[in-house]
Formats: C-alpha cells, sequence, structure tokens
C-alpha cells in the first residue's frame, strides 16, 4: 500500500524521482515493504558520562521494539547531553544553560532535514528536556516523551540521601563536622544507580511537566529507571507514537496558555526548581506564548502540596508510591485546567480521577497545604527592578524577613574562597554577580556555595542574592535570577561591601537601603567586568539572553 501524501516522509520514500533516498534506506538494511510505513525518531541523548542518559540507552530497544510492533519505521537519533551535576562549581557550568538551545536547534535540524513523520523524545537531565520541548513544540510532528527513570536514594544508616544532601556534606566536612573517611563512605551511597537524582531538581520537575503538558504517559515521570515498569512504558509510548502518527494528533493539538498555566501550578504545588522560569516560558514561546516571571507571579496562590527532596526528607521515590503527578491533579483539581487531551488519550481530569492517591501526607489534598502559596516566589525592588527568584519551600521561615550587610564577589570562586577562609559573617548577604547570561556569560547555578553554606551552618542565619541561577537542589535563602543583571548594568553591579539589603519573602521584596543619589555617583565610576570567553560563549553573551522571557537565544 503505498504512503499517504500526509506523511512528512513521503517526500523521501514515495516516487520515481526518490530512488537515490531509498537506495539510502537500503544501504541501512531497509526492506523496501517497509518504507510504506511511518518514520519515527527515537530521539536519545545517549552518554556513558550521564547517568540520566545511561538510563535511556535501556529504553531504545525497548521504544523500538513498541514502534515495530504498531507498524512503525523506528530510527534512532542523538543530541549533546550535559550533566549539570558533574559541571557544577567550574566553568563547564557555563555551558550548561546554551546546551539547551543547542539541543532543540540540533534536533530541528535532524527531524526536519530527515522527513520524520513522529519522535519519542527519550527525556533526562536538566537541560535535554527543556531542550527537547522546545524542539517538539517547534518541529510540530507527532511527539510524546519518556523520561528517563528515577534514580534510587542512598541509604546512609537508615536515612535516605540524594546527591543534594552528599553535597551538603562536603560543608560538614570543610568545616570539621565530619571526617574523610565518612565524607568517603557517602560518596559511594549517594547514587546507589543509574537515572535522574531522586530529589525535585531541574530534570524531575521538568519530567514532571511533561506530564502536566500532556506529553507523556501517566506517572511515567516517576517510575524507576532501569525497571521492567519503565521498560513496559518505553514499549508503550512505542505503540502509541504511531497511533498518534496515523491520527496526526500534534503538540499544537495539545499545548495551549492553559497548558503553560497548568505546569507554572504544578511547580509551585510541589516547591519545583527555579529554573523552570527560564523553561517554561521559552517551551511556551515556540508556541507563540509569551510568558515571563510576572505569569508565576500571578499564580504565586497555588498552594503548596508536596515536599520532596531537598525541602523535606522524602525523595522522589516517595513521591512517586505516594501517587505522582497525577494525585497531585487530583489534589489540585479545579485550580488547575483539566479539560486538556493528552496523548495517552485522555484529558488531565481522566488521569486525575484515575490516581491511585496512596500517601496524603507526601502529597496533600489542597485543602491541608504545608502553606497556602507556591514553593518559589518572585521578588521585586530596587536592587531587582525586573525580577528575581527564590525557592521559598527550601528557606526557613525565620529567614523569610531579613536584612544583612552586603559580602560583594565578582565570581562564584571568590565567594567559596571567602567562605573557606571564614571571612563571611553570620547574618550578612552574600551578592554573587556577573555570573548571568552575559556577565558568566552562560548564567551558572550557584550550586557549590549554596551547599556550602548550609553544610557550613552559615545557611542559618546568611542569605545568598546573585545574577546567576540556582541548582534545584540548593536549600537555604538563595535568591536567583536578579534582573537586570551586573554586566547590563543592573543596581546589583553597584552593590559595595556594608550596603544594607533587605529582603522579605512575605510581600516578595528585594531591596538595596542605599539612596539614589549614591547610586548615581558610583554608576559614574562604574565599569563593567569583562570575563574572557571564547565559542559558543562569546557568541552567547554577544546575543544577550534574557531571563525575563526565558533565556532564549532569538527571542
Amino acid at each position: 500500500m503505498a504512503k499517504s501524501k500526509r506523511y512528512k516522509s513521503y517526500e523521501i520514500t514515495e516516487g520515481v524521482e526518490r530512488a537515490a533516498h531509498r537506495a539510502l534506506f537500503f544501504a541501512l538494511g531497509i526492506e523496501r515493504q517497509d518504507l510504506d510505513k511511518p518514520v519515527i525518531a527515537v530521539v536519545n541523548t545517549r552518554s556513558e558520562i550521564v547517568p540520566g542518559c545511561v538510563a535511556q540507552s535501556y529504553m531504545v530497544e525497548r521504544v523500538k521494539q513498541g514502534i515495530i510492533e504498531a507498524g512503525g519505521l523506528p530510527f534512532e537519533i542523538n543530541t549533546i547531553a550535559v550533566c549539570d551535576g558533574l559541571a557544577q562549581g567550574h566553568e563547564g557550568m557555563k555551558y550548561s544553560l546554551p546546551a539547551r538551545d543547542i539541543i532543540a536547534d540540533s534536533l530541528e535540524i535532524s527531524l526536519e532535514a530527515h522527513r520524520f513523520d513522529g519522535a519519542v523524545f527519550l527525556a533526562a537531565c536538566d537541560k535535554m528536556t527543556p531542550g527537547m520541548l522546545m524542539a517538539a513544540a517547534r518541529v510540530n510532528i507527532p511527539s510524546i516523551f519518556v523520561p528517563a527513570g528515577v534514580m534510587k536514594a542512598g541509604d546512609y544508616f537508615g536515612q535516605q540521601i540524594t546527591i543534594s544532601n552528599m553535597r551538603e556534606y562536603v560543608g560538614k566536612y570543610l568545616t570539621g563536622k565530619i571526617d574523610l573517611p565518612a565524607l568517603q563512605q557517602i560518596e559511594e551511597l549517594a547514587c546507589p544507580g543509574v537515572g535522574t537524582c531522586s530529589m525535585i531538581g531541574t530534570a524531575n520537575t521538568m519530567a514532571g511537566i511533561c506530564e502536566v503538558l500532556g506529553l507523556a504517559l501517566p506517572l511515567s515521570s516517576t517510575t524507576e529507571a532501569n525497571t521492567p515498569a519503565k521498560a513496559r512504558e518505553g514499549r508503550r509510548a512505542g505503540r502509541r507514537i504511531v497511533e498518534l502518527v496515523q491520527r496526526n494528533i500534534k503538540p499544537a493539538d495539545i499545548l495551549c496558555l492553559e497548558s503553560f498555566a497548568n505546569a507554572i501550578r504544578f511547580t509551585l504545588a510541589i516547591g519545583g526548581s527555579t529554573n523552570t522560569v527560564l523553561h517554561i516560558p521559552a517551551i511556551a514561546f515556540e508556541m507563540g506564548i509569551e510568558l515571563n516571571l510576572e505569569t508565576f507571579d500571578r499564580y504565586a496562590n497555588t498552594p503548596y502540596i508536596a515536599k520532596i527532596s531537598p525541602s523535606g526528607p522524602k525523595t522522589m521515590g516517595d513521591f512517586h508510591r505516594a501517587g505522582g503527578v497525577p494525585a497531585v491533579l487530583q489534589s489540585l483539581g479545579d485550580i488547575m485546567d483539566l479539560n486538556i487531551n493528552t496523548v495517552a488519550g485522555q484529558t488531565l481530569n481522566d488521569i486525575a480521577l484515575e490516581a491511585e492517591w496512596k500517601d496524603r501526607d507526601m502529597i496533600r489534598p489542597r485543602e491541608n497545604p504545608f502553606r497556602l502559596d507556591g514553593g518559589l516566589k518572585v521578588l521585586w525592588g530596587s536592587l531587582a527592578p525586573e525580577g528575581a527568584i527564590v525557592k521559598r519551600s527550601d528557606c526557613q521561615e525565620k529567614l523569610w524577613v531579613h536584612e544583612g550587610p552586603a559580602y560583594v564577589f565578582d565570581s562564584m570562586e571568590e565567594a567559596i574562597e571567602a567562605v573557606k577562609e571564614k571571612q563571611v559573617k553570620e547574618g550578612s548577604v552574600i551578592v554573587i554577580r556577573y555570573e548571568g547570561p552575559v556577565g558568566g556569560p552562560g548564567m551558572r547555578e550557584m550550586q557549590m556555595i549554596t551547599a556550602m553554606l548550609m553544610g557550613s551552618g552559615l545557611g542559618e542565619s546568611t542569605a545568598l542574592v546573585t545574577d546567576g541561577r540556582l541548582s534545584g537542589s540548593s536549600r537555604g535563602p538563595c535568591i536567583g535570577h536578579v534582573s537586570p543583571e551586573a554586566a547590563l548594568g543592573g543596581p546589583i553591579a553597584l552593590v559595595e561591601n556594608g550596603d544594607k539589603i533587605s529582603i522579605n519573602l512575605l510581600e516578595g521584596s528585594l531591596n538595596l537601603n542605599v539612596d539614589q543619589e549614591v547610586l548615581q555617583v558610583r554608576r559614574q565610576t562604574w565599569v563593567p567586568v569583562i570575563k574572557e570567553t571564547k565559542g559558543i560563549l562569546r557568541r552567547y553573551a554577544r546575543l544577550r539572553p534574557n531571563p525575563l522571557n526565558g533565556a532564549l537565544w532569538d527571542s
């Protein structure tokens, strides 16, 4: 049977003039009768150095098996991968955020150039999932996402530990609270297998968002990696993508303004990663929908119903067993728009009604939340006239209202050294600037210094303010994305040691308590710090990506 012209692959398999194209397929071992089938991309980030991506190596053949069973023709394609954990604390982190847009661009190129009819995205870690979501929205062919699966939590004398806990133990070692043998033992226990780190960092927040957006099968974002359950999900997704292609159901048929509002509410309800204020607007942009920090602020009244590590002791495994994303949808109920269709052939409302909500303390009813408002909080004020973001759920309430003298550093390394040398006093506000998208360049995460603050005990009294990003594993009073950034002349560039900074997480304010006349005098002599760059970082800085709209290159 001849292939329908509505399939994009018709352009490379049908007609006499495509003889050379067919010859290339035959070089791959494809038989002539297979060319009548829909051509499906299995999009992977296969990499032996990223634990989340190693988990996806297990999934490729399961997905392809499902595609073949349903009558499709699968081909694995790849894109780059960055492990944010391995990139932390050095120059390598500058490449993490730019990788997101490169992933999106590379997949657009491959999917469009080869005229794929549909795609299964094997989504893994922090920048891969949003990059893939951007590509799926941009290319707009039938798509389904299969998250990598969650890593098991570590066990240290009966205490569940994740990579975020382990990093804090570094601070404890540096301050003499534990010895080197104990630290080495924790190193070997914290990550007992592959998968996405078992906390609500960026990887697992974005995986959950795949479900909430309707682009992944129910519960698939929290299933443990390398398990029979995860293998079955892959096979089901493979079968399902062929149906989606046959019915021509595309991301644009699912994604809408209400979809992204749901994603924001979900993030606030579970205390998800601050990086979502970059990624959700970036994905929405591909659909022609404009979102920004003010959008997140608009939904700030979303109840906070699930405490997941690092906000509490429970891990992603506990969250899955409690009911996962479907239980969150059921709990939030009609404050979400649950009439959204999904790739599973159900609405979000259908999925919420079928949720097996087993633990109502781990995932609370919205009438009995941990807090009446969300885990993230947008801040505005004289230090951040264009906004900043804090993961309020990870900050002790005694520091929600705080004022202290500034200790100013022009890089994360300078701040780390000062903390090591015990030069920072309790009750102060550490300011790390020139770490934004342009000034970094690349907008590094400040995870190394935030972990040191908690491990050293400074996190009990000392705040952090930066124009860089924050890791999803960060805890404490850490405020990121301060805009405008220092490299563009934002007020953060004018802060001096000893200036008083006021933080109020109740009112949503971040202020520099220095007279405007004094700041005007400082601005007259201000010279931006210029950091040497090369290659992609030089191009990234020149494009001046703005965190207000997702730090996109071309917006």
